[in-house]
């Protein structure tokens, strides 16, 4: 199943363009229109000019303050910043503190031990899906993304997984993609999450870290993404009851979204 197209950057990790991921029979997310990557504290625009290239006019950043004030964005140029803080009401949870744990092989024990790590990155997309901060962080992006002045658009949170993956799975089923199709891009970054965060990984297991904490923290699981659906299922009765009431997007944003980002084949 068609998944995102990696581009090549040595200074923003986990970059990857959606166009080209089917939404429906003979339609497709327009290439080159919604990006999706992790932090750009790093970027170096001269150096990865596959960046600069797409003309980015708008980033969106899905983290929270204590990790915007650790490493600011580097803003491709003519880009702005919109900021919408995903975990704004509880900056503790799991997904923003991933590099903490790792640093910390006794306080990832402490929180994540004993078979812990998975149902607290589970209850983190629980939350992703149910909480009003979160709620607004993802209507704004939305909304941005159904912006025509606003695209090309790139959206991201720290390593692009998480926060991000949620972001890119609303869009690509309000675009008209099948759940399986959203599944198959959602999970198909774990094909660079481990060496994305390669260093943090050796250090942690070095230091005597448990394995199965770093693998809980470093990928995504398909259980997470099931408790993020489940809860979306359970208190809208699905993506239009979610994005209607719970995310409070109205129609019209929706069909602008549509227009602008799906193109046949």
């Amino acid at each position: 199943m068609e998944t995102a197209r990696a581009v090549p950057a040595s200074t923003v990790v986990n970059l990857r363009d959606l166009g080209g991921i089917a939404v429906g029979p003979g339609r497709f997310v327009r290439p080159g229109a919604v990006l999706r990557s992790g932090g750009l504290g790093e970027l170096d625009v001269e150096r990865d000019t596959a960046v600069t290239a797409f003309g980015i006019r708008t980033v969106v950043d899905l983290r929270t303050a204590g990790e915007r004030a650790a490493a600011p964005d580097r803003l491709p140029p003519g880009a702005r910043l919109f900021v919408a803080d995903v975990l704004g009401d509880n900056p503790g949870l799991a997904p923003a503190r991933l590099r903490a744990l790792l640093a910390d092989p006794a306080a990832a024990d402490r929180l994540l031990g004993d078979g812990k790590a998975e149902e607290v990155f589970a209850g983190s997309y629980r939350r992703m899906v149910l909480s009003p901060c979160a709620s607004a962080a993802y209507r704004a992006f939305v909304e941005t993304a159904a912006d025509d002045r606003a695209r090309p658009v790139l959206f991201h949170c720290t390593t692009g997984k998480d926060r991000t993956g949620w972001a890119a799975v609303l869009l690509l089923m309000l675009l008209g993609a099948s759940r399986e199709a959203a599944r198959a891009e959602f999970l198909a970054v774990n094909r660079v999450a481990w060496g994305t965060c390669a260093p943090y990984v050796r250090g942690f297991l070095d230091a005597g870290g448990d394995p199965e904490i770093a693998s809980a923290v470093v990928e995504v699981r398909p259980r997470y993404l099931d408790v993020a659906l489940d809860a979306m299922d359970e208190r809208w009765g699905g993506l239009d009851g979610y994005v209607r009431d719970g995310l409070r997007i109205p129609q019209a944003a929706v069909e602008r979204l549509r227009d602008g980002l799906v193109v046949p084949a």
